[in-house]
């Protein structure tokens, strides 16, 4: 059954670039996963201010640099890309990420968390705002959203900050450790106008 509406973007619109390399400020930067980072990962995901609202931990080593090695072969296959929120020293303090790519609706999620001991200094929001830049003026994308319990207060400074307009609750769409939870569905659109908010 053919398509009447063509597709937003071509098959190769991520694949055929390097995953790029993108500056949020001095001394953070966002970059591709790699190997030796599987430690880093392994005590991200240790700690249970992350596993609280991910829902995941790693059991190992091995697991971890599985976690790290799997960004490549997605981001060749276009389902999904993760960057490393790294400082000025190249160690990873967070992930950013794009989730379920869509290249003929020109749409993605987003994904990010930082570990605790860099909160509070604005670098998700930072890493969010450098990641819809890239998004919208270099991918090609039309439509980046990210879904966040609605007890999850931190996370809906972070997407308001970035520009991401909230559009209404998913109600119990999202099962946690202690049931279901109500999730806000924020958006953010190439489209959208300029903001001071949004940085973009």
């Amino acid at each position: 059954m053919p398509l009447l509406v063509a597709p937003a973007l071509p098959v190769g619109s991520l694949s055929a670039q390097e995953q790029p390399h993108l500056p949020v400020r001095p001394g953070l930067m966002l970059r591709p996963w790699r190997d030796d980072d599987a430690t880093a990962v392994r005590a991200a995901f240790d700690s249970p201010a992350i596993q609280r609202w991910h829902v995941r931990r790693l059991d190992g080593d091995d697991e971890a640099r599985a976690w790290t090695a799997q960004w490549a072969r997605r981001w060749r296959d276009e389902t999904d890309a993760s960057w490393a929120i790294v400082d000025a020293d190249d160690q990873p303090v967070g992930q950013v990420g794009l989730r379920g790519v869509l290249l003929t609706e020109a749409s993605a999620q987003v994904s990010y968390w930082v570990v605790p001991a860099a909160r509070g200094r604005g670098i998700a929001t930072g890493a969010l705002l450098a990641l819809a830049w890239w998004s919208f003026a270099r991918a090609g994308l039309h439509r980046l959203s990210l879904e966040h319990s609605t007890a999850n207060a931190a996370s809906c400074r972070v997407a308001t900050q970035a520009g991401f307009t909230v559009e209404g609750v998913l109600r119990e769409s999202v099962r946690h450790a202690d049931g279901w939870h109500d999730m806000h569905l924020h958006a953010r659109l190439a489209s959208q106008p300029k903001t001071a908010a949004s940085g973009t």
